[in-house]
């Protein structure tokens, strides 16, 4: 059944449904009425925004969130509340979104160090460019990886000569206000430079030419400073007491940490609502279609960034724009891939049979709210490994889960392992330093980001009031992880050895490792053997000998 989009550019291209035509010539036909498309993906962006007060209540962290474009964005079109990414690790993750695919069936994309981009995986962006579309982007698109931003045709459709601060941006706000600037002031020369990149992008495409534009910053990704999220932005981590989930220590210091990412959320959203700005000058805005989320949860923290849990996998997830019926909230699970074929079917541009993603316009063209589409019931995500870690043989934590609206199963592989690297020197009789921890707390454990939360964690590891907090982020899994969502939405009590969800936990197995094994995961292939060997399993060639070279 065509979707109505499709339908539209049939009838622009006056020809009757009956009627054989080539797809190049009814792309081009309806070519004006083809809209423009922007997507807006913050690195480390999980979900929180303020727009999920109204669905998950306002007495957690989405009650102090403020996200008041990307709110604008989900008023116009829709709202995700269960939206996953594929991988809650940064290239992986991409790899999913760029290729429609799950991140297994991307060969060596489907790890973060040592990633490589097959060419002959077709892109979406790509695909649009070869279909008429004006592409673009600003800062990150899939790296790390070689050659960076493949994908997206590498370096040459880049438009970030007005300046790349905005990603470091409580460093770069803070110093300009320590030089004497207002916040204000520090705030807008920052912002400018997103204007000054999306208006170059725009004044460079040519009259009726439709555009694909991938803003990508990596602000939210840290590092931050200390402090500016009550500094820059008001939020004061004192508002924080008896909000956070009960994985995260309700202590000062987590607190502190918590609002500084919610800082950079902020002005993640302030950058979104800048590009909006500009499409309204150029009288862009009703013919674009919008889309904005992030790559995973939060770095550095439990639960969130490397692990399956909704705090690592849940984004926050808006299309606005033509065809798009809006002022609705769906409760579809969805899965960030499924943007791929999403972005080209409005487009009017084929979707490559080897994606394994679905596209929205269903639903997105849909009046419905709630669970709108009966089949969208589950998603799937996984990984394999984050960072090279030498002193763990540099082996993978194999992962792989299938979420429903009322449980998620996780499946370790690798149940020996340790879930976020190798505890180095924890135990041993020369642990590092409190200084070493604190100022660089991947020395320990590296499959998660640095950071003051971890680092609170690792220092208090001991002590018997925190301990069990410690244990329960970074010790030992067992192979089988099940989850009942309605009596324990923060995934705290695993369930898969309690005779009461036996029938359960055999379903969710045999469903998850169906969709593995037809789509081909190479997980399941001789024991794991592509991703437990190098260059997989690490290290990556090139990276030894650049080290190599580098002590020389």
């Amino acid at each position: 059944m065509q979707s109505k989009i499709m339908r539209r550019y049939l009838a622009a291209a006056g020809v009757v449904l009956l009627l054989v035509a080539g797809a190049a010539s009814i792309a081009r036909a309806a070519e004006a009425e083809r809209p423009n498309i922007l997507f807006a993906f913050a690195d480390d962006w999980g979900r929180l925004a303020s727009a999920y007060a109204a669905t998950d209540g306002a007495d957690g962290l989405q009650g102090l969130v403020r996200t008041p474009n990307f709110d604008r964005i989900a008023q116009r079109g829709v709202l995700f509340t269960r939206a996953f990414v594929n991988a809650p690790s940064c290239t992986p993750c991409r790899s999913s979104i760029l290729s429609g695919q799950y991140f297994w069936r991307t060969g060596r994309a489907a790890i973060l160090r040592g990633a490589v981009w097959d060419d002959s995986i077709p892109s979406w962006p790509l695909l649009l460019k070869d279909s008429g579309y004006h592409i673009g982007k600003t800062w990150k698109v899939w790296s790390p990886g070689r050659p960076a931003d493949a994908p997206y045709g590498k370096q040459q459709f880049a438009y970030q000569k007005a300046g790349g601060r905005f990603n470091q941006f409580s460093q770069q706000a803070t110093r300009m206000v320590e030089g004497g600037k207002s916040v204000d002031e520090a705030k807008q020369e920052l912002l400018d430079e997103v204007r000054g990149n999306f208006k170059q992008f725009l004044e460079d495409g040519k009259s009726g030419e439709p555009f694909a534009y991938w803003f990508g910053p990596t602000n939210v990704h840290r590092k931050w400073i200390k402090g500016s999220g009550k500094d820059l932005w008001k939020f004061d981590p004192d508002t924080l007491e008896g909000r956070l989930p009960p994985f995260l220590p309700d202590v000062p210091v987590v607190r502190q940490d918590v609002a500084d990412y919610l800082g950079e959320i902020a002005a993640f959203d302030a950058a979104l609502g800048v590009l909006i700005e500009e499409l309204e000058k150029a009288g862009k805005l009703d013919n674009t279609l919008i889309a904005v989320s992030g790559d995973h949860g939060p770095p550095g923290f439990p639960h969130g960034k490397c692990n399956l849990y909704d705090f690592g996998t849940a984004v926050p997830l808006a299309i606005a724009g033509p065809e798009v019926v809006g002022d609705r909230v769906v409760d579809d699970l969805v899965s960030l891939p499924d943007l791929a074929p999403t972005f080209l079917e409005a487009a009017g541009v084929a979707v490559p049979e080897v994606m394994t993603a679905h596209s929205l316009w269903p639903v997105l063209e849909s009046e419905d709210q709630g669970q709108v589409d009966p089949e969208r019931t589950w998603v799937l995500s996984g990984r394999e490994r984050h960072v090279e870690n030498a002193r763990a043989g540099n082996l993978p934590y194999p992962q792989r889960s299938i979420r429903t609206p009322e449980y998620r199963l996780v499946i370790n592989f690798r149940p020996d392992r340790m879930p976020l690297g190798d505890p180095y020197r924890l135990d041993s009789s020369d642990p590092p330093s409190e200084e070493e921890i604190t100022e660089n707390t991947r020395v320990t454990l590296p499959d998660e980001d640095a950071g003051p939360t971890k680092a609170w964690l690792v220092l208090h590891r001991d002590d018997p009031k925190w301990k069990s907090y410690f244990e329960h982020a970074y010790g030992q899994r067992p192979r089988e992880e099940l989850f009942d969502l309605k009596k324990d939405p923060h995934e705290m009590q695993n369930m898969a050895e309690d005779p009461e969800y036996a029938e359960v936990l055999e379903q969710l197995r045999e469903q998850l490792m169906a969709e593995l094994k037809r789509t081909g995961d190479p997980r399941l292939v001789d024991d794991g053997k592509f991703f437990e060997t190098p260059p997989m399993a690490g290290p990556v060639p090139d990276d030894a000998n650049r080290r190599r070279r580098n002590r020389n």
